[in-house]
């Protein structure tokens, strides 16, 4: 966090809604794409991400400044995607939408390329979806946002080693069901997008 990041989130524990607006700003795009990856659908990923820092907001003065406030913001945010999970049963994940592509751009990569990537991360969406919510928010907090074993522990309210515990089953799980359906195996896997089986 930033001394200016600091200084809006000590503004904000003090009832300033602008210094508030900006830690969301500042903050909005690994609250969304958590919810996305938990939830699968932009929609309920917006409105999980407003929920988020509705209560958030709601719970500011309970806020313990020795903890990281981006570790606060996820924990609330998978607390609430894994109750939204339980809640209903959801599709499978949707196919990431694709970026607008200037042929222009030599640095953007080959459509084919793009469409055979997204494909895969489809299916491996589809594989994690099958965990059950906690597992699933294990997996990503640990995968996708390169949270230690510590930090889940915290967010989820679990111990250590049932954080280690689900994320073995999970690692297994998921190995079992890439071997039963080898047409999902991920060629070009890339290390920030997927877990390492």
């Amino acid at each position: 966090m930033t001394d200016s990041e600091q200084e809006w989130l000590d503004l904000a524990r003090n009832g300033d809604d602008e210094a508030f607006s900006r830690l969301v700003e500042t903050y909005q795009a690994p609250v969304y794409n958590l919810c996305y990856r938990m939830l699968g659908e932009s929609t309920a990923a917006e409105d999980a991400a407003q929920e988020t820092f509705w209560r958030a907001y709601q719970n500011l003065k309970k806020y313990d400044p020795a903890r990281p406030f981006i570790t606060w913001l996820l924990s609330i945010a998978a607390h609430f995607c894994i109750d939204q999970q339980r809640k209903r049963k959801l599709p499978v994940f949707e196919l990431d939408e694709f970026p607008d592509l200037d042929l222009e751009d030599h640095s953007i990569p080959n459509p084919e390329k793009e469409f055979s990537h997204n494909q895969e991360n489809d299916a491996l969406h589809q594989l994690i979806n099958q965990l059950n919510p906690q597992d699933r928010a294990t997996v990503i907090l640990k995968y996708w946002y390169d949270c230690s074993e510590e930090e889940i522990s915290q967010m989820l309210s679990l111990t250590v080693s049932a954080v280690k515990s689900r994320l073995h089953r999970s690692r297994r799980q998921l190995a079992e069901m890439l071997s039963q359906n080898p047409m999902l195996v991920v060629n070009e896997r890339r290390t920030h997008e997927s877990p390492v089986l």
